[in-house]
């Protein structure tokens, strides 16, 4: 599993292999069970989570008291929420895994020790945030621009092997549907 890191870090930095030794020893591989919670709403946020193996999803609870699915990382995507991890405030997520997952682990404090001794790393995670960062303003474009029916034939156009794989009730809460309108959507498409 740790060469599944070493191939996605070479996609950014070059590191050898005693380097990617070193940089592997600040975490920690975790596996976690299906629907299994990672982070409860109220908790500080301690860890990033990159994931090996597996499907997890960051949500929180709305004013009518359903889950709100704000995020989804499955494997090479990193999972943390930013705002408590960075500032070490009370989280407003949850994090849960959707599938048994397998996920190396990185705490704040390891991932500064890391960022200290191999500064290549500052490079890999700019890169990588830049990326998230893209995808939220996609994201949000998204829900301005499209209507409902636009959102969905776009994620299903751009990740179709996504959203085969994540529950119609999970892909119904990361748009901001019901799962009775997702499911009615879907059969108007494929009718």
């Amino acid at each position: 599993m740790s060469q599944t890191f070493k191939t996605h870090l070479e996609k950014f930095i070059k590191v050898s292999d005693e380097e990617f030794e070193k940089i592997l020893s600040f975490f920690e591989v975790r596996t976690f069970g299906k629907k299994e919670i990672l982070l409860e709403e109220g908790q500080v946020c301690r860890y990033n989570y990159f994931v090996l193996k597996g499907l997890i999803r960051k949500f929180y609870i709305n004013e009518k008291g359903t889950e709100q699915t704000t995020e989804f990382a499955i494997e090479t995507w990193w999972m943390t929420d930013n705002i408590s991890y960075e500032h070490k405030t009370p989280s407003e997520f949850y994090i849960q895994t959707v599938e048994k997952s397998e996920v190396l682990v990185i705490s704040s404090e390891a991932q500064e020790e890391l960022l200290e001794e191999f500064p290549i790393m500052e490079k890999y995670f700019r890169i990588v945030y830049q990326r998230a960062v893209a995808a939220l303003q996609n994201r949000v474009k998204y829900i301005f621009s499209f209507s409902k029916e636009e959102f969905y034939l776009n994620l299903l156009h751009k990740h179709p092997e996504f959203v085969q794989r994540v529950p119609q009730y999970l892909i119904a809460s990361f748009l901001g549907f019901t799962p009775e309108y997702l499911s009615e959507l879907r059969k108007k498409i494929v009718s």
